[in-house]
């Protein structure tokens, strides 16, 4: 146990899902998963394992930003002994040519934060997702017939509808990375995945779209990203 976590060792599955909303993960328990067990409800970040398709899983919620992600997923990978992370997220549109509800898999992250510096002295600002499991995600996408777009993201530290020139940010990043979309959390889990020798994935699904003034409901975000949870899931047992 942990702080943050009730779960004991071996209550937590190899491989994990993850989203921001502990709601969603509370979705996917109830509306995926068979033989499902609640093993954390800590500050209500709710962990349940169970059974897909009898691959066992486990989904767990971490909240809001890089320092709550950076927490819950150090710990399963140091503690918990989990090899593969798949986070499924919401994010605002960059790119003009986005939609709402389009599915991104995230190929790099970049920020500006020193999420990287505080932790190992390494000032680090691009990390990448595992090559393999994105390889297995787009082969599952096609399988499934799921239609999503690859591209590198932008990891903020503050939710980019209340900041005042978020376009500012944008035009100091790398001009070579394209950032397509906005979120809050991938930097985190790709650099602990890369620092404990493991693995890590992100999906994201277009929540807003700024410069339309588009986006979706909390209820809508919580349900409705059925395609990222089926593709998150598919992935998995293929594992």
């Amino acid at each position: 146990m942990t702080p943050h976590n009730e779960a004991n060792l071996g209550e937590i599955a190899k491989v994990v899902i993850m989203a921001g909303d502990p709601l969603r993960v509370k979705y996917i328990a109830e509306n995926f998963l068979s033989d499902v067990k609640l093993v954390n409800s800590i500050r209500g970040m709710f962990c349940y394992t169970g059974k897909y398709k009898e691959k066992e899983i486990s989904v767990m919620a971490h909240g809001m930003g890089m320092p709550s992600m950076g927490i819950y997923s150090y710990e399963l990978f140091h503690i918990y002994g989990v090899e593969v992370i798949i986070r499924i997220g919401s994010c605002g549109a960059i790119s003009e040519k986005l939609e709402l509800n389009d599915l991104i898999l995230v190929d790099k992250s970049y920020t500006e934060g020193n999420y990287a510096f505080n932790f190992d002295n390494e000032k680090c600002y691009i990390v990448e997702a595992s090559n393999d499991i994105n390889e297995i995600i787009e082969q599952t996408a096609r399988n499934e017939k799921i239609g999503y777009i690859k591209g590198s993201t932008l990891c903020n530290e503050c939710f980019d509808l209340y900041l005042p020139d978020k376009e500012a940010i944008i035009r100091r990043a790398p001009k070579e990375l394209e950032l397509i979309s906005s979120e809050m959390e991938a930097f985190a889990l790709f650099y602990n995945a890369k620092r404990e020798g493991k693995k890590s994935a992100c999906l994201l699904t277009v929540v807003d779209v700024p410069k339309e003034s588009k986006g979706l409901t909390a209820s809508e975000r919580e349900k409705s990203l059925e395609n990222m949870m089926k593709l998150a899931l598919e992935t998995i047992i293929k594992l």
